[in-house]
C-alpha cells in the first residue's frame, strides 16, 4: 500500500503542478488526501493534482517520490489507470 507522487512538472494556473496515486486503491488514495488537506475538487478519476508548493511536504506525510515512468507503470499496474481517451 503506497502513495506515490510524482515532479512537480505540470505547468498550469501560474504555478506547477504534481500529481498523487495509490498503487493500491482509490480508497488509500482519498484517505491520504483527505489527512493531507487536499481539497477534493483536486480529484481527477485516478489521480489529485498538488501544487508544487505542497510536494515536500507531501512527502514528508509519506507519499513515495517516483519518476514518471515509474509512477505510471505502477498506476497501470494497480488497474486503477483511467486512459486519456475515458477522460
Amino acid at each position: 500500500m503506497t502513495v506515490l507522487i510524482d515532479a512537480p512538472i505540470w505547468p498550469a494556473h501560474d504555478t506547477l503542478w504534481a500529481h498523487i496515486v495509490s498503487d493500491t486503491s482509490l480508497d488509500e488514495l482519498h484517505a491520504f488526501a483527505k489527512a493531507a488537506g487536499i481539497p477534493s475538487r483536486g480529484f481527477d478519476r485516478d489521480h489529485y493534482d498538488v501544487p508544487a508548493a505542497r510536494w515536500d511536504e507531501l512527502v514528508a506525510l509519506g507519499a513515495e517520490p517516483v519518476g514518471l515512468r515509474e509512477f505510471v507503470k505502477r498506476l497501470e499496474a494497480s488497474g486503477l489507470r483511467v486512459p486519456q481517451r475515458d477522460r
